[in-house]
């Protein structure tokens, strides 16, 4: 745990280089600042290689026999399998724009998280043994051995980076530092080097279908769990079905949403808009998950996640999928699914049954945004909203890495957060669209274990907030990511006290003037809605 940790500590980073070079600094394994190790029998669940019990603290990581033979065909095979990780290899020329970029270089000061170094890592041993240059003049051509010294870097590295590609937006030659990140960790993977906050949930979807391993029953209770406080807060009872065949829709949203504050909040305002609009929709217990673990695992991995989704699709005979809030599942969808498993032929192409809109964007994934499709529903006046219900709350609204720079969707959220919030506040134009910075804990990253390293990452977006905190007042922090909803809270109780985190579908859920509903007295948290006159419903600025 962060100790340590302190706001005069992070106030005092230093960016200044180490005297000497790069190559000769190794990384501390600090508590607060690493990962711990998987589970060895998550990796047997799934026949991953390399499964045994180690530990980062110590000399020895038992690395499998011919570990750098593997690594080094993992190397090969890849560079012969992506043209770009070819490329991004070879074309970086070190101009350093994208250095000052990422959050984790920001809180930490220290110069491998810069991207252009964190590549490097990598680069380094691509070159030495896979360039003519660096076969023969080795170091002097930037090129190292591979050693046992330099799999604890990477391991130590490539998982301080969140695959936000913020440093890809500044790059010049269009270098996506993620995409090496994604490779490194493949390599990484190949020799048991994984994380548990990773090969956990990885083993966990693929055995019950979510990263919690929750068996359908529990899934379906937690739901019902969720059904009483909506009829206790809103006076409506709510009937959804599960694993329903030929109803029109299936929606997939990650399972984090049923089981913990705040996204069970957001959870319940998908049930209350659906039930408001009276969609033919179905849940599924078999394909509960969104989140795509896969991803920061290998392609291979993700490929198999991903083809949950659309198997239970055709299973169950809908005519299209719904995607809840999330972030790493957007961007598998948008920018993987067609080459992993798509196109998805035996779905129709998303028509709205409720506006008639045809959705021509996601004519291939024949998956729908829910923001996209709540933006929509609002647009065509198709929901009874009473933003006022919202008043005592100043609202700002954090772009995720993935759905922001991963699928390019600005406008919808702030569209939506617009018609059913009247105080709303934008952070400063540096840190919003496609400039967003990462919570600090996405891509598996948001382990307990790490929390230090956490609150440095999240430092530059909490920044932000507070700008808009004090400025404006704002105490709310809307997102449609659920692990941004997981990491935000602990982040804004450090960085930002009195900023609470809510799910873009809350606060529509909060303004929905629904059929038969009571007098509204408490929003969905069991929190008092203030009224007009009330010292907290909020001052107009």
């Amino acid at each position: 745990m962060a100790t340590k940790l302190s706001a005069d500590v992070l106030g005092n980073i230093d960016h200044k280089p180490p005297k000497q070079g790069w190559m000769d600094t190794k990384p501390e394994f600090l508590p607060g600042t690493y990962l711990y190790p998987v589970n060895p029998e998550s990796l047997k669940a799934i026949g991953a290689p390399g499964a045994r019990e180690w530990n980062p603290t110590e000399s020895d990581w038992k690395l499998p026999a011919d570990w750098q033979g593997t690594i080094k065909a993992g190397i090969k095979d890849r560079l012969n399998r992506f043209r770009s990780f070819k490329l991004f290899m070879d074309i970086c020329v070190r101009c350093g724009a994208c250095a000052d970029k990422c959050h984790f270089f920001i809180g930490t000061g220290d110069p491998k998280n810069m991207p252009v170094l964190r590549a490097e890592l990598l680069r380094s041993v691509y070159r030495q043994d896979f360039t003519a240059l660096g076969k023969v003049f080795k170091k002097m051509a930037g090129g190292r051995p591979l050693t046992e010294e330099v799999i604890k870097e990477w391991f130590y590295y490539f998982f301080q980076c969140t695959e936000c590609r913020r440093c890809s937006l500044f790059c010049p030659y269009g270098i996506d530092t993620a995409e090496i990140t994604i490779i490194a960790r493949e390599l990484l993977n190949l020799i048991g080097c994984q994380i548990d906050w990773i090969g956990t949930p990885v083993a966990n979807c693929n055995r019950t279908g979510n990263h919690l391993g929750l068996q359908p029953h529990t899934y379906k209770e937690n739901v019902e769990y969720l059904l009483d406080d909506i009829e206790e807060y809103a006076g409506v009872r709510i009937e959804p079905s599960f694993n329903r065949k030929g109803a029109e829709i299936l929606f997939v949203t990650p399972s984090g949403d049923v089981f913990a504050e705040p996204g069970i909040f957001t959870f319940m305002g998908y049930l209350m808009l659906f039930e408001h609009i009276g969609l033919d929709y179905t849940w599924s217990t078999y394909a509960s998950e969104g989140g795509n673990f896969g991803f920061f695992t290998s392609h291979e991995t993700m490929r198999k996640l991903n083809r949950k989704m659309y198997a239970e699709a055709e299973r169950l005979g809908v005519k299209w999928i719904l995607g809840g809030e999330c972030g790493h599942m957007w961007r598998v969808v948008n920018q993987y699914m067609d080459t992993l498993n798509g196109p998805a032929t035996f779905l129709e192409k998303p028509k709205s049954p409720i506006t008639g809109t045809v959705f021509d964007n996601a004519a291939s994934t024949k998956m729908v945004h829910i923001t996209e499709f709540t933006a929509d529903l609002i647009k065509n006046n198709k929901l009874k909203l009473d933003p006022s219900r919202n008043d005592h709350l100043k609202v700002t609204f954090h772009d995720s890495c993935n759905v922001a720079r991963g699928m390019g969707m600005f406008e919808e959220p702030r569209y939506v957060l617009q018609n059913v919030c009247n105080n709303f506040y934008e952070m400063p134009p540096q840190t919003t669209r496609e400039q967003t910075f990462c919570c600090g804990s996405g891509s598996g990253l948001n382990a307990g274990e790490y929390l230090e390293m956490r609150l440095r990452g999240g430092l530059p977006r909490a920044n932000a907030v507070k700008a808009v905190h004090e400025e404006h007042g704002v105490n709310m922090l809307s997102c449609v990511c659920a692990i941004d909803r997981a990491v935000f809270p602990a982040l804004m109780d450090f960085w930002v006290p009195g900023v609470a985190v809510a799910g873009v579908s809350e606060l529509v859920a909060n303004a929905l003037v629904m059929d038969g509903e009571n007098e509204r007295e408490y929003n969905l948290r069991g929190e008092e809605i203030p009224t007009a006159g009330d010292d907290d419903a909020g001052e107009e600025e």
